[in-house]
């Protein structure tokens, strides 16, 4: 898919948007009361430590803004919107998967980010400004396959077929599609396999052959990078970030690519209807996308960084490559969340019933 959104506004240097947020933060007319009150930024609950060191303290620092963290899965904090029936949910920002921001968008529980308020919108990628969504993506996750370097070469984990190869049975995981990458996998295989990511016939037909042969269907990045390590399987395939902890420790474990079917995911960063402080929730995700806040991110977060100007750091090279730099020139897409969020319930109950139950 990879839709370019219309929206351009004008790139600033990143003195200039910190010194904006300043003054932003100080002023007042139609931002003093969010000025006056607390920021609620609602994202995963992870890494959250981290995110506090690399985007809100600074934040805070360049705006005066204060800014309370609330985390939860993705499934909660958007029965969170939904239980607040459009009035104030008491959430500014929402941190989370585009899945999810496209079922609440479905709902009316999300509102426009105004790109004129966010100016740092122009320096983002485009695939990060889709107009399907509402709201930026502020990172990506790229899907591949985590292996052992001791028993595959990079060109052998690229292959889709290593999950179906009768040598490797017993020696391989996948993920369950309630997990990011699990979606990611459908539709690189049924991209390989079929028509095109959204053949789902072919992916499923084309799994429940692999099915036998895979040790587990994991649904968390601790059951796969304990399998990994602990020398019970040789492959898996999954998100690029998995990868980044292990590598940088010296295990022998690599990440790399499909050959073919390379899909990705973003996080997003929307702005809950009925939304108390949107002035400062709109300043929050303009320093967000910044280059220093992206930079800074990739650092300690390891987030992979959707603006242009942002400095990748060696710990996410060392897995990717040069494909942090531009992922769509190294052929990957985003998925279409007009054809994902209608079929979503019947390829969750399709999966279970024709793949993991073989």
């Amino acid at each position: 898919m990879s839709p370019s959104s219309t929206r351009r506004t004008l790139a600033l240097s990143t003195g200039a948007v910190v010194g904006a947020l300043a003054l932003a933060g100080c002023s007042g007319g139609s931002g003093s009361d969010a000025d006056a009150q607390t920021l609620v930024v609602s994202t995963f609950p992870f890494g959250v430590e981290q995110f506090q060191e690399a985007v809100v303290d600074p934040f805070t620092e360049a705006t005066g803004i204060q800014v309370e963290i609330e985390t939860g899965s993705n499934s909660d904090r958007l029965s969170q919107l939904q239980l607040a029936g459009g009035d104030d949910p008491g959430v500014d920002v929402m941190l989370i998967s585009d899945y999810y921001a496209a079922l609440g968008q479905e709902d009316d529980l999300f509102q426009q980010v105004d790109a004129e308020n966010v100016e740092t919108l122009g320096e983002i990628a485009d695939f990060a400004k889709e107009d399907a969504y509402l709201g930026p993506a502020y990172s990506y996750q790229l899907n591949g396959t985590l292996y052992s370097t001791d028993a595959l070469s990079a060109g052998e984990a690229a292959d889709w077929s290593l999950y179906g190869d009768p040598a490797k049975a017993g020696k391989v995981a996948l993920p369950d599609i309630s997990v990011t990458a699990g979606q990611l996998m459908i539709t690189g295989v049924a991209d390989t396999e079929g028509s095109g990511p959204y053949d789902i016939d072919a992916a499923l037909s084309t799994l429940a052959e692999w099915a036998p042969g895979v040790l587990q269907f994991y649904s968390s990045s601790t059951e796969v990078t304990n399998l990994l390590t602990q020398g019970e399987i040789i492959a898996a395939d999954s998100l690029s970030g998995f990868a980044t902890d292990l590598v940088a420790s010296g295990e022998p474990i690599a990440w790399t690519p499909p050959a073919t079917g390379r899909y990705m995911a973003t996080n997003r960063a929307m702005i809950p209807t009925g939304a108390a402080n949107l002035d400062a929730a709109e300043q929050f995700i303009d320093y967000l996308l910044s280059v220093e806040a992206q930079t800074s991110s990739a650092a300690i977060v390891g987030d992979l960084p959707v603006n242009l100007g942002a400095e990748v750091p060696d710990t996410i090279t060392a897995v990717v490559g040069d494909i942090a730099a531009d992922p769509t020139a190294a052929g990957y897409s985003t998925l279409d969340p007009t054809e994902l969020v209608p079929t979503r319930s019947e390829w969750v109950d399709r999966f279970a019933r024709e793949v993991t139950s073989k």
